[in-house]
């Protein structure tokens, strides 16, 4: 393995769901050679088919301690960390949840992995974001990378087990808890999978791929889930938060917390977490606990676990000694001591052992024998009965396990009988048999007992898979499941155009768009079989919902502007989506409803498509004016001094007042004014603005845009048809000002209305001789003469004479500063305050 300081080292630090692991395959792909060390081997093997898919299977490698897997041009390797391959010069390297160096029983192999393996052009750690501190300190030449969650992770409530919704992972921490929980999730809602981390990995694999089929819609597991298996999971529920490590029950930390409950919500769809009530009193979290799991908040890490990797074989005293080294960084603690370490303490005392080991080769053996995992799980001690009984071949003669001894272990093991414990024992038995097979220089044939070992293993595996499947399962639901499959709808299923569901003509809840709500009493006694059958069916009535969605008419759509803060997408009475801000104010984007969300991708994005289909289509048959002139003001055909003019246009919904324009609208020529006439645009004395965005329908749906772009609830909308607006308060004055209405005191006058009296009253005038204007034209308006002797005023009219006087004279456009124009759009004035001479 290259040692180069040339080496570029990323560090990728982030929660779950961030991509890391797919950007480490990426760049391994992208380099001639390559390693990744995983923590599980299940994982390993799940990137090892993932990496022969793109790579081919004659150029890909797996290594772990019970599975060896290595064509003679492999070039690309899955490994488990404890298994890399140290001796290989690659270009790329690349440490799974290097988190996992403050465990303190495999800590030291990721710390040991971190700080000495290096591929040769580029090495990647990924892990939680609490090791940025400790990377610094050790690695101060690597560059860190955070990352965000791809999706939101949140809080619900405590729920009892036949509560919990599906495609949840409830979580203990003992073998006999999972059996029991799994019991109550088969009588009360069908079945469950099983994961722990002592079954086999293919027994693993058939529970996982069981509920990844949907054959259950439940899978209940120990901590083992948390470590970067990938599953279709939306709710983690805990049954518990203490578990027993091995030394003492604790509770768990708020790191093991988060990396469990991470597993829910994967790529872009959001999970929660919770807990599951089973008896007694349920366990709680924290309020800091909630707090910091779903804003990915953790204590950083103050130190990794360290052991020497320079091990000094001269002895085993000398071993012990190199093994008991401290650590000379403040980043690093002595880890403590681990499984491999005890036992050699244990064989120390081995009057049958230590007389065997003679000079540095054969400390180096019996170094590699204390290496053996407890699969069993029988503690250092009685483990380091069974090292001791191996190397006393090891050590001796050819140095060779004898066939007979591993011959009569294995027939032993082979036998399918017995209930779950027993083929759960066996099973960790033939492991430990598999681990010594695949050390090539322990057994005389060991290809041959790689085979036979996996066979049996792979038997038991089967074997017990089928008693959980046969334990936990309801076989009735499941059968039931897959004779519907996802695309055929069962004779006893019905749904009505109202959407109430019912199976054999009971009444089981109501489907509204994509959300099905089951009725109050569906989970009681015997209805909840035809709740589960409707459920079971729902999914391809689903299906079929999307193809009808998909292939509807805009008419089946239905855009309600600002529900409840939201502007909301409906289709057959429920929510589909609801639009939020996009790039420009014309082109707000999509947010899926949590019902469709939950649909397969091509499903999803197919109806993402024909949704904003319907958007665009909607926003362009009510607004196509101002996306006339929007594509007007940033097309880079249209000469500068026009796009100056245009641009503030389109930015206020194509309604403006002229008063800040005139900088830009005096350099204009005849031409240019032409072409903005030409969009629709009036040109008016007090404002510019295209009468088509003034109608009732293009307004509504221009302030609701604003509101979307802003982030803010709908303002008051004036009533459809109103041109002028009395006394509003100031939250209708502030939105009448963005849909094209103009202050005066304490009225507002729409655009047009104004702009017509405008060019009435300068019809009427003669130069700058006085006047009296036509009253007709006020009242015709419905305009007092108060509000029209306000709008001389802003015109650039005086009037003239005394009291009762109704002569005006032209003095030309009145200047107002802009703040108290702001103040006036705001704030409407008090009508007394103004003039009243023209009434």
């Amino acid at each position: 393995m290259a040692q180069s300081t040339q080496s570029e080292i990323k560090a990728i630090l982030g929660p779950t769901n961030t991509g890391k692991t797919h950007y480490a395959v990426e760049r391994l792909c992208a380099h001639s050679s390559g390693i990744i060390g995983f923590p599980l081997r299940l994982l390993a093997r799940e990137i090892y088919d993932r990496v022969v898919a793109i790579k081919g299977e004659a150029s890909v490698g797996l290594i772990t301690g019970e599975e060896r897997i290595m064509p003679p041009g492999a070039r690309w390797i899955l490994s488990t960390v404890e298994s890399m391959p140290l001796d290989r010069d690659v270009a790329f390297v690349g440490l799974d949840e290097a988190q996992l160096g403050t465990d303190p029983d495999r800590g030291h192999v990721f710390t040991d992995r971190l700080l000495n393996v290096r591929g040769r052009e580029e090495t990647v750690i990924l892990g939680s974001a609490s090791l940025k501190p400790v990377v610094r300190a050790l690695l101060p030449e690597a560059e860190i990378i955070s990352r965000p969650r791809f999706s939101k992770l949140s809080y619900s409530a405590p729920k009892k087990i036949s509560r919990l919704p599906p495609r949840t992972a409830i979580i203990a921490f003992s073998a006999d808890d999972v059996y029991a929980i799994a019991e109550l999730v088969r009588r009360h809602n069908g079945g469950a999978a099983i994961v722990m981390g002592n079954l086999s990995p293919r027994t693993r694999n058939a529970q996982v791929a069981m509920y990844q089929a949907g054959e259950v819609d439940y899978i209940v597991a120990t901590d083992a889930i948390g470590m970067g298996l990938n599953m279709d999971i939306g709710h983690v529920a805990f049954a518990g938060l203490s578990k027993f490590d091995g030394t003492r029950r604790r509770r768990l930390t708020l790191a093991e917390m988060a990396q469990i409950a991470g597993r829910a919500g994967r790529h872009q769809r959001d999970g929660t977490f919770g807990v599951a009530v089973t008896s007694g009193d349920p366990p709680e979290f924290s309020e800091v606990d909630i707090e910091r799991i779903e804003e990915h908040r953790f204590p950083p890490f103050s130190h990794l676990f360290w052991r020497s990797a320079d091990l000094d074989f001269t002895s085993p005293e000398a071993l012990i000694d190199s093994l008991e080294m401290s650590p000379d960084h403040n980043a690093l603690r002595a880890a403590p001591q681990a499984e491999d370490h005890t036992v050699l303490r244990n064989l120390m005392n081995d009057a049958a052992v230590m007389p065997l080991v003679r000079g540095p080769a054969m400390t180096k053996r019996l170094w590699d024998a204390c290496g053996l995992p407890d699969f069993r799980s029988t503690g250092p001690d009685f483990h380091a009965r069974l090292v001791s009984r191996l190397f006393q071949h090891l050590g001796t003669g050819r140095g060779r396990i004898p066939v007979q001894l591993i011959a009569d272990e294995v027939a032993r093991l082979d036998s399918v009988q017995g209930n779950i414990p027993a083929l759960s024992s066996r099973l960790a038995s033939i492991r430990t048999w598999t681990y010594i097979a695949n050390r090539a220089d322990w057994l005389d044939d060991p290809a041959q007992w790689i085979g036979r070992t996996r066979e049996v293993e792979e038997k038991l595996s089967d074997a017990l898979h089928r008693q959980l499947t046969e334990r936990f399962v309801d076989r009735r639901t499941s059968l039931l499941l897959r004779q519907r499959g996802p695309n055929a709808l069962p004779g006893d299923f019905a749904v009505s155009d109202a959407g109430d569901v019912t199976v054999l003509d009971e009444p089981v809840g109501t489907l509204t768009g994509f959300r099905f709500a089951a009725a109050m009493d569906a989970r009681s006694g015997e209805r909840k079989k035809f709740l589960a059958a409707a459920e079971a069916a729902i999914p391809a009535e689903l299906a079929r919902r999307a193809t009808a969605l998909c292939e509807a008419r805009d008419e089946a759509f239905e855009l309600r502007l600002d529900v409840g803060g939201k502007s909301e997408l409906r289709w057959r009475g429920g929510i589909v989506a609801t639009l939020k801000r996009g790039r420009a104010l014309l082109k707000p984007e999509l947010e899926l409803d949590a019902s469709v969300a939950r649909l397969e991708v091509p499903t999803r994005e197919t109806i993402r498509a024909r949704l904003a289909l319907f958007v665009s289509d909607h926003i362009t048959q009510r607004l196509r004016a101002l996306q006339q002139i929007t594509e007007a003001a940033f097309s880079p055909t249209t000469p500068p001094a026009l796009r100056a003019a245009l641009a503030p246009i389109a930015e206020a919904g194509g309604v403006i007042l002229r008063r800040g324009l005139d900088e830009t609208l005096q350099p204009l020529t005849p031409q240019e004014r032409k072409f903005i006439r030409g969009l629709g645009i009036t040109i008016g004395s007090l404002s510019l603005y295209h009468p088509a965005l003034l109608k009732p329908a293009a307004m509504r749906l221009r302030l609701a845009l604003e509101a979307i772009r802003s982030a803010t609830p709908l303002p008051p909308v004036p009533m459809p048809g109103l041109g002028l607006l009395d006394r509003p308060n100031a939250d209708l004055a502030k939105a009448a000002a963005h849909a094209g209405f103009y202050p005066f005191g304490g009225q507002m006058l729409r655009f047009d209305l104004l702009e017509r009296i405008a060019l009435k009253i300068h019809d009427q005038r003669r130069g700058s001789a006085a006047f009296e204007p036509d009253m007709h034209l006020a009242n015709s308006l419905g305009v007092g003469g108060e509000t029209l002797g306000r709008v001389m005023r802003e015109l650039g009219f005086a009037p003239i004479g005394g009291p009762g006087s109704l002569a005006w004279r032209w003095t030309g456009l009145r200047r107002q500063p802009a703040a108290q124009r702001r103040h006036q759009l705001i704030t409407p004035q008090n009508p007394n305050s103004q003039n009243k001479s023209i009434a």
